[in-house]
């Protein structure tokens, strides 16, 4: 049975790494850990962090290097420690365990399970003692002890119930009630409108502090045109990239912002966010001709291949703490400020920098300024201050800098790849590219394809789908065959060991069950659960249905949209009735729905650029002289638009291509 000490030159892990040397005997997640709890009548203990977690750091510091809470759990527990970014299942299973029983969730997650591996108690953080009227985790620990040993029958019966809700909870989808009519996808949209209207505020987002970019809400919105959708985009969107939460030295976003006025961020920075909003940003800036939202995801892509790229991939974050101290590389004081443009004879400057960067004194992060762009300043630096801005910048890198994680996770490197491969840059889509194929090799092996280049751990449903979804990305981009051929290939590997029950087919459409999270080659949870409800990333659900509806458009095949449709069907009582809990999975019915092919075929030119500058969601781009059905008897030097196998009379100049398209738009709405 592993300890993480015994396995520390084969962990890939930089949380898990980080915690090797704890007293805390910690075990890895997996059959052994569970079987040694049962031989040994033990409960377990689960903690489930990620390295870029500034509360795990805080935790693994207060409890898990304190000898006498390390001996506690030595002895009375099997500690069993988890990366929710590589185990994303693990963490989802027992998150709902945590919502169901704490009312929140979080991270450092704290689950006490049964030596089967159902919860019986669950948290967050706890602090090492009594503190502000949370339990102390000692006491805590002392506490449980005494009741496995002298309640059990209550602990277990507790642990009983909890199983039970969790079940439904993680099997929501199953549940819904069937929804037999046909599904309107513009009234939803419409619906999605209103319910995101009411939830925006005047700052942009949508909720409370803290407050979490929702890329996917924002793109529900640019659906429409007008004022008051189009004012809360610009509101969040102004807000996100002008206030704290983006690093306007470094580049690239943090977290989440801990106040409602994207002011003062959670530091690190992950990889999927970078993906998600850098695609929102050039979404955005076609559908309303914004230059600068451009600049925003292209500025973020650079910090992307600037800080995170190995050899290999992308690496998954950058830490919130520097030095011990949360976002110390990031913060400047005036006098900070000061003393730099004095050094580099730049003094006269300093009035203006400070306004540029509202570097204020004193400053409103403990007495330190986190740099927010002026009333009026454009985001990119303009040629007065590049003497300033790179003299701050090298003082900069010569603070203690944040850790990276070096895991390579397939999920956020397809993100990432499809991020570069629409940014119409030559160089950031030849990066796209390579590192498509480079995850072909890197994550696939004995005929399966895994979460992590260290291949410990399975894919996950999300992993395999956006990877189908990137390659269509590449095939939109080329034309060429080799991507679309991979698109289905790995396709069919989701239906194939992801698909609950009998598949579908176009003479049995409503059969099947949908996704799970988690593939039929793994056995080490109790239930394998489904992901419906859109999060920070959009759930497996609508990453699959958009990969495979998507995947279908292009190769003409009937048999896989059907798939991608009972997707759709399954959900669609949630999509009818609360859309804004499935953002992300209403834009992926409109795939599977109305799915619209643009076929240009021959070598990519003016035409199929044109097509790329336009924002058409919905859309499949097909050009180039492959396989794909819709490319057969069509003439070069014309343009066709399809939709539900049927095409219009083909187009053979762009404004007879836009009034087809304009058409197409109108009827997506009305």
């Amino acid at each position: 049975m592993p300890l993480l000490r015994d396995v520390r030159n084969e962990l890939g892990s930089s949380y898990l790494l980080d915690h090797v040397d704890n007293p805390v005997l910690w075990r890895t997640w997996g059959e052994d850990a569970l079987n040694e709890a049962k031989r040994t009548d033990r409960p377990i203990f689960l903690s489930v962090g990620y390295a870029a977690c500034h509360w795990c750091h805080v935790m693994a510091h207060e409890s898990f290097e304190d000898i006498e809470i390390a001996r506690l759990l030595n002895e009375n527990f099997i500690p069993i420690k988890v990366d929710r970014e590589e185990r994303p299942d693990v963490d989802a299973f027992y998150m709902a365990a945590t919502q169901l029983v704490a009312g929140h969730g979080g991270w450092p997650m704290s689950v006490f399970l049964l030596p089967d591996g159902k919860p019986f108690m669950a948290g967050t953080y706890y602090p090492p003692t009594d503190r502000g009227g949370q339990v102390g985790f000692a006491r805590l620990l002392e506490a449980l002890h005494e009741a496995w040993i002298n309640q059990r029958e209550l602990v277990e019966r507790q642990a009983g119930e909890l199983s039970d809700a969790l079940a439904r909870e993680v099997l929501f989808i199953d549940h819904l009630a069937p929804f037999r009519d046909a599904i309107d996808l513009s009234v939803v949209r419409r619906h999605l409108r209103a319910e995101l209207i009411e939830q925006v505020d005047a700052d942009g987002g949508f909720g409370t502090a803290p407050k979490f970019p929702r890329p996917s809400l924002v793109e529900a919105l640019l659906e429409f045109e007008d004022d008051e959708a189009r004012s809360a985009v610009t509101r969040t969107l102004d807000a996100m990239s002008r206030r704290g939460l983006y690093d306007h030295f470094g580049g690239g976003f943090a977290r989440y912002s801990v106040d409602a006025v994207w002011h003062v961020p959670h530091f690190e920075k992950m990889l999927s966010d970078q993906a998600l909003l850098a695609r929102c940003y050039l979404q955005a800036s076609l559908a309303m001709n914004r230059s600068e939202w451009r600049e925003v995801a292209l500025d973020t892509l650079g910090f992307v291949v600037r800080e995170l790229r190995r050899d290999d991939g992308y690496s998954s974050s950058l830490d919130a703490d520097a030095g011990g101290v949360e976002g110390s590389h990031v913060t400047w004081t005036a006098d900070e400020i000061e003393e730099v443009l004095r050094e580099h004879a730049l003094s006269d400057r300093l009035v203006d920098v400070l306004a540029r960067w509202r570097v204020e004194a004193p400053g409103r992060f403990e007495g330190r300024s986190i740099p927010r762009l002026g009333d009026g300043e454009p985001f990119f630096t303009p040629s007065s201050f590049s003497l300033a801005h790179t003299a701050l910048m090298a003082k900069r890198a010569t603070r203690v800098q944040p850790s990276r994680d070096e895991k390579v996770i397939l999920e956020w490197n397809a993100m990432i790849a499809s991020a570069l491969l629409r940014s119409d840059d030559r160089d950031f889509e030849t990066y796209g590219l390579d590192l498509l194929r480079s995850l072909s090799t890197t994550h696939f092996s004995d005929a399966t394809w895994w979460r992590t280049e260290r291949r410990q751990a399975h894919a996950t449903a999300s992993d395999v789908a956006w990877l189908v979804d990137a390659m269509i990305d590449a095939f939109e981009l080329t034309g060429d065959d080799e991507w679309l051929e991979g698109a289905n290939d790995v396709a069919h590997f989701l239906i194939d060991h992801y698909w609950d029950g009998p598949v579908p087919s176009a003479q049995t459409p409503s059969q099947g069950g949908g996704v799970f999270s988690q593939s039929d080659l793994v056995g080490d949870l109790a239930t394998r659960p489904k992901e419906i409800f859109d999060g920070a990333t959009p759930s497996a659900h609508a990453v699959s249905t958009r990969a495979l509806a998507r995947t279908a458009l292009c190769r003409g095949d009937q048999e896989l949209l059907v798939v991608a449709q009972r997707l759709v069907e399954l959900a669609g009582t949630l999509l009818v009735s609360h859309p804004s809990a499935v953002p992300d999975l209403v834009a992926a019915a409109g795939f599977a729905l109305e799915g619209v092919e643009v076929v240009i075929p021959g070598v990519q030119g003016d035409w199929a650029h044109h097509v790329r500058s336009m924002a058409m969601p919905r859309t499949i781009l097909i050009t180039g002289s492959g396989t794909s059905p819709l490319l057969v008897d069509r003439d070069e030097g014309l343009a066709y638009v399809c939709r539900g196998g049927v095409c219009s009379l083909p187009a053979s100049s762009v404004d007879a291509l836009d009034a087809q398209l304009r058409e197409v738009r109108h009827s997506w709405l009305s």
